[in-house]
């Protein structure tokens, strides 16, 4: 081997994509007591999010917002209907969904507001470091989208 151990990027330490999967896994374990409570797994979480943020939203600009296909967004919606957090209702055209939020879905909000913030303190990050990360995060995500395209 030619190049030196510090100068090679064939090693798992060098590999972001190692990086970016633990962190993940990691990111989302830290979720898991927070949203255990509220009965929500990390992508139902997040689906709500999505919800709370602009109910009701079409089946298809809700993948869209979370970069979901239907295969995978689906059965999330439908869990969180059987939980009585959403409803789906038939579209204008009878081929679209849409979600909307159920009385019980509004009110988890609220129980979710601390989530956040429990997150981010028990990651002990400061505003600034995860708003850097976020940041750094969302320039990846663009370049990766770039490529894509190409």
């Amino acid at each position: 081997m030619s190049a030196s151990a510090s100068e090679d990027r064939l090693t798992l330490d060098q590999q972001v994509c190692f990086s970016l999967t633990l962190a993940d896994r990691r990111v989302v374990a830290v979720y898991r007591p927070f949203l255990e409570p509220l009965g929500l797994t990390h992508p139902q979480y997040l689906v709500m999010v999505a919800l709370w943020e602009h109910a009701p939203l079409p089946m298809r600009e809700l993948g869209r917002r979370l970069v979901l296909d239907s295969g995978t967004l689906s059965p999330l919606v439908r869990r969180l209907e059987a939980a009585g957090l959403v409803s789906r209702e038939k579209g204008a055209d009878e081929r679209s969904l849409t979600v909307a939020l159920t009385p019980a879905g509004v009110a988890l909000r609220e129980r979710a507001r601390s989530v956040p913030g429990n997150v981010l303190r028990r990651l002990g990050l400061s505003d600034e470091r995860l708003s850097a990360l976020h940041e750094a995060l969302n320039e990846v995500i663009e370049a990766s989208n770039a490529t894509r395209a190409e």
